[in-house]
């Protein structure tokens, strides 16, 4: 993994993680690095002249369509994080970017996102031109997508239009969350902040995927007395945005597994439409707690899952 310092044009954001931030894992749960992502994007809108872009009564704003992670270094509490970003590429209204959380002591990079952004009317979504002093703005940010920030194993292709509640029927996805969404949930617009999709998911997978864990360990060449799972990439697509009192279904499936990791897939589903609110897949590993490393998975466990494999689920 080349991981050598890459320092992109701007600063956007700085904190740390808290107790209250880390999951069963000990570190950093996936949600959050999309949260600190959305502040991040908040820093860079700001520096590229969109100060009213986040604020309740701005015209304009930006939206994610789709937010690709990969995770390189651990994110346990207390650790002290920074974020650069800059401007990958930019169209008419919208742009591809890019964010790097650096572990501050060490200057390690802890994980890199990259997000397809459209600049849009606040209100109803409608894509709305950059302005002149923007576009000069992220020239200025330019930048070149570094090696780790690429997708690895996950495909970045368009998103399927065959995504709603009778396909996931035909699939027989497993619902593993459901809900309403909550106005704490809710950005300064009512609409679903982008981190709670992911930690639905989150909040759900566990349940799915313990078997499929067990089975790694049991025919693991190592004996973990202590294991969970620690994610290494993950895509989020998002196809619309729920309001506050909106319901929401995850309904997920596995959809492949090598010697390292499973991939598995979740659909967002709206449960009074069957449409889709958005998806999100991962490569998740199984991890030893205590050796803090991933545990291989050997070809009998990997028979076993590949018997629950739907091939050709994807977003």
């Amino acid at each position: 993994m080349n991981d050598s310092p890459v320092e992109l044009p701007v600063e956007v954001w700085r904190g740390g993680v808290n107790a209250w931030n880390c999951d069963g894992m000990g570190h950093l749960n996936v949600r959050y690095y999309v949260a600190f992502a959305t502040e991040g994007l908040e820093g860079l809108a700001a520096e590229l002249g969109l100060t009213d872009a986040f604020r309740p009564g701005g015209a304009s704003t930006l939206v994610v369509r789709d937010h690709h992670l990969r995770f390189l270094r651990e994110a346990r509490e207390g650790a002290v994080l920074h974020m650069r970003a800059g401007v990958v590429e930019i169209g008419e209204a919208d742009a591809t970017i890019v964010q790097l959380i650096y572990h501050s002591i060490s200057g390690e990079v802890c994980a890199a996102i990259q997000s397809r952004v459209s600049h849009v009317t606040a209100q109803d979504l409608r894509p709305f031109p950059w302005s002149a002093k923007v576009r000069d703005r992220a020239r200025a940010l330019a930048c070149t997508l570094p090696e780790i920030a690429k997708a690895r194993s996950l495909s970045q292709a368009a998103p399927s239009a065959e995504v709603d509640r009778a396909r996931a029927d035909e699939w027989g996805l497993e619902p593993i969350g459901m809900g309403v969404v909550q106005p704490g949930e809710a950005d300064v617009f009512g609409r679903m902040a982008a981190h709670h999709f992911l930690g639905h998911v989150a909040d759900g997978i566990t349940g799915m995927v313990a078997p499929f864990r067990q089975t790694v360990v049991d025919h693991a060449e190592t004996d973990p007395k202590r294991f969970g799972g620690a994610a290494l990439e993950y895509r989020v697509v998002y196809r619309a945005w729920p309001r506050v009192g909106d319901r929401f279904v995850v309904r997920s499936g596995i959809s492949g597994v090598d010697h390292v990791a499973m991939k598995m897939t979740h659909w967002i589903l709206d449960p009074a439409t069957g449409q889709p609110w958005g998806g999100a897949e991962a490569v998740v590993t199984t991890f030893d707690l205590d050796a803090r490393k991933i545990v291989r998975i050997a070809q009998p466990a990997q028979a076993v899952i590949g018997g629950w494999i739907k091939p050709g689920l994807g977003l």
